[in-house]
């Protein structure tokens, strides 16, 4: 009696533009690093570069590889990228976010069965999806996928609505989080490396992501700087930290430094030790201009902090506004200094919130529920790996 063939394990090809910092990568690392490693293997997919963000992948078996596209279409790189995707032979594509989406014709005529594409989130020159280049470039690949991700529902309305996408083939997965990585600081605060601020001394408010429009940490600026001009003894005490690295920080230095500010404010770009630095914090804040499910805002209520947000993409249906956190508009200074006001003249109801943020991201978006969701999703969409080996075979 001949023994069956052992299956080989599911081949995940990760497609992006480029594999660097940011909540999409953090995300494919989350799968990478926790996806049953006797059940699935991985290579990820720059179309531009990938950077030492890879040392974030602990295992040992995971093949990367930049293309290193030049601005503009990839046109030029297909023949390479077809080559790669056919030499692989992955089970799975999964790409991610707009500009990752023209590999999937690539990967249909490469034979590979299943491909995923995932949306995090709204393009920068985009932020409310309006655009009808790119819903009709959307539109145009929707032929080429089997099945779309997404991380919040306003990005699923999106897809099911302008874009076209019946609802059947699309799935609703929210970015998890490490709870037992990111959670509540215990006794006495430990500081922050580097930091001229003592975190048991000082109530810290901070942000945390790339410095660039989008994102509208210049708000965050503006408003500290307004929270000083109308409370002069917040500066006994009140601190600004903005973790991250991009374009905005000379605008941002700016404004602080002309407010009179720069001081009382800490900008030491991108860091590594993101956990431990929200753990010292006192209030968080999203001042972003468009988002999908922010990953540090979820971390950051998972550390238990009070959150301050604008109401745009995913983030009302994670922050319940007086429950976790405050809600506010977009651009809108005044308010923003407010929220942070209440949270520092208030330290029961900061706590109270924080502690609802906590109990929220435990209850639903705690990190192995979405590996596991992801897992399934790779797992019965497309031809079975047993398929695969009979065809590798013959």
């Amino acid at each position: 009696m001949t023994a069956a063939p052992a299956l080989r394990r599911r081949r995940i090809l990760h497609v992006l533009y480029r594999f660097d910092i940011g909540g999409l990568e953090n995300v494919i690392v989350q799968l990478v690093n926790r996806l049953p490693p006797d059940r699935f293997e991985h290579a990820v997919m720059a179309l531009t570069e990938v950077t030492a963000f890879r040392q974030r992948v602990t295992r040992d078996d995971v093949e990367f590889i930049a293309f290193n596209k030049q601005p503009g279409h990839a046109f030029a790189l297909y023949p390479r990228i077809h080559r790669f995707i056919r030499t692989w032979r992955p089970d799975v594509v999964h790409s991610c976010n707009l500009a990752a989406l023209e590999v999937t014709p690539l990967a249909w005529l490469a034979g590979v069965p299943t491909r995923v594409h995932a949306e995090h989130g709204w393009d920068v020159s985009d932020p409310v999806g309006a655009n009808r280049k790119n819903q009709l470039i959307r539109r145009v690949y929707k032929h080429f996928v089997n099945h779309y991700v997404t991380v919040s529902k306003d990005l699923a309305r999106y897809l099911t609505g302008p874009v076209g996408i019946t609802a059947d083939k699309v799935s609703l997965i929210p970015n998890g989080v490490d709870t037992d990585a990111f959670r509540p600081a215990q006794g006495v605060k430990e500081g922050i490396a580097g930091c001229p601020f003592a975190a048991d001394q000082c109530w810290l408010v901070g942000t945390v992501g790339r410095l660039q429009t989008v994102k509208n940490q210049i708000a965050l600026a503006r408003a500290f700087v307004l929270l000083m001009q109308r409370h002069p003894a917040a500066r006994r005490d009140m601190r600004l930290l903005i973790i991250g690295e991009g374009p905005a920080r000379a605008q941002i230095e700016t404004i602080l430094a002309q407010g009179g500010v720069a001081d009382l404010a800490w900008l030491p770009g991108a860091r590594e030790d993101v956990a431990v630095i929200l753990r010292q914090l006192s209030c968080f804040v999203l001042p972003s201009f468009a988002e999908g499910t922010s990953c540090t805002l979820q971390e950051a209520m998972a550390a238990a902090l009070p959150v301050v947000a604008t109401a745009v993409g995913g983030t009302p249906d994670l922050v319940q506004d007086g429950v976790t956190g405050t809600l506010i508009e977009v651009d809108n200074d005044g308010a923003l200094a407010d929220a942070l006001w209440h949270y520092h003249a208030n330290p029961a109801v900061a706590a109270a919130h924080g502690s609802s943020g906590r109990e929220c991201i435990a209850a639903g978006y705690a990190l192995d529920g979405m590996v596991a969701r992801y897992a399934a999703l790779f797992n019965q969409t497309g031809r079975d790996p047993a398929e695969r080996n009979s065809a590798e075979q013959n």
